[in-house]
């Protein structure tokens, strides 16, 4: 005797030949339905073999069926990891967001590729959804941060499993400056470098400044000091292990007599940020803290000025340069000139600019 799943397979696979030969519409979604229960309730089940003829019948199936029927498979499908492949894509592609929304945000059967390709050329809609995934790569959020609007950029920088490149964060740093609650989203991911953190840093609290002096005018000089005031104390308490490490090593260094030029060179060759900029003070004799603000100041200026009292070459100072062109991801500088501005520069000067810089920063030398 016949079990009643042999029966019930029997009845799906007669209905299934109906629907697809000369069904209804409504026939088709009944027997949708149908064949979707029996692939969700034992998906684990299945083999390969199983999934690709599952993939062929849904294929078939959604042909000619209204929107609501596709959204409603979309949503059960997308959150199986062993979803059969060619529907999961057939589903993403789709135009209507209703349909492709839960696949683009869920579905873990979308190739890579098919994802960038859907977020550099459909609306902002399809790029909110990708901006959900769990895990988004940073070849993706490249193209969400560059194609998408005010909400898909939030939603991708509020997003812990999306990989911000270095060029992504250098635009998205930028934009911080005319957006208080994206500053926001960046300043609270943990992987935000040092740089990135104390640019977004000084940028925000110039923001802050100019609102409240404009609120009370009457307390200007108070809004000044209580700014600079909490600006040291976020810039000491987004201190990180690395940084401290790669200060702790300059230090030995230069303890040891064996920090050079050449070796603050190779740190800024090998894209060391931090060695760098601690190295860079060793030499030039002042508080870390003083070059720091320096290193990231827009200009270029700074880091010539703490060259030129270093005594460097500038095969040197041109490495360092670069390293800042790399992390801010700006426009490259004309090399040339700044060469022949940093050897008209004297040393005498660069030590009277040095000392009125740190005057206003409030910083003390290095020992």
């Amino acid at each position: 005797m016949r079990s009643k799943s042999a029966k019930s397979s029997e009845n799906l696979l007669e209905e299934l030949q109906t629907a697809l030969s000369h069904g209804t519409v409504a026939h088709r979604v009944e027997t949708l339905r149908r064949v979707t229960d029996l692939f969700v309730g034992n998906a684990s089940d299945y083999s390969d073999d199983h999934v690709c003829v599952f993939d062929d019948v849904f294929q078939c199936l959604i042909e000619q069926i209204e929107t609501s029927a596709k959204a409603l498979l979309a949503d059960r499908l997308a959150p199986i990891a062993a979803a059969p492949p060619k529907i999961i894509r057939t589903l993403a592609l789709d135009e209507v967001i209703e349909v492709s929304g839960p696949v683009l945000s869920k579905s873990e059967r979308l190739a890579e590729e098919i994802l960038i390709e859907i977020a550099r050329t459909r609306g902002q809609a399809h790029l909110k959804a990708i901006s959900l995934r769990r895990v988004l790569s940073e070849a993706l959020t490249d193209v969400l941060v560059t194609r998408g609007d005010e909400d898909v950029v939030q939603s991708t920088v509020s997003n812990p499993g999306a990989q911000l490149s270095e060029g992504s964060l250098a635009d998205l740093v930028t934009r911080a400056e005319r957006d208080d609650d994206l500053a926001s989203c960046i300043g609270l991911r943990p992987d935000l470098p040092r740089h990135h953190y104390l640019k977004l840093v000084a940028k925000a609290s110039l923001a802050v400044r100019r609102k409240l002096e404009a609120a009370h005018p009457e307390f200007a000089d108070d809004v000044s000091s209580v700014v600079q005031e909490a600006a040291q104390r976020i810039r000491a308490a987004s201190m990180t292990r690395q940084t401290e490490r790669a200060r702790a090593l300059v230090k030995s260094l230069h303890e040891d007599g064996r920090l050079t030029e050449l070796q603050v060179a190779t740190f800024a060759e090998q894209g060391k940020f931090d060695e760098t900029n601690a190295g860079l003070a060793a030499l030039a004799g002042v508080a870390v803290e003083t070059a720091e603000t320096m290193m990231i100041e827009s200009r270029v200026e700074g880091v010539m000025i703490l060259a030129k009292v270093a005594a460097m070459q500038w095969s040197s100072v041109r490495a360092i340069i670069a390293l800042r062109e790399k992390l801010s991801g700006g426009s490259q500088t004309d090399m040339l000139t700044l060469r022949d501005a940093y050897e008209a520069l004297r040393s005498s000067t660069a030590q009277q600019v040095l000392r009125f810089h740190r005057m206003q920063q409030g910083a003390t030398p290095a020992a």
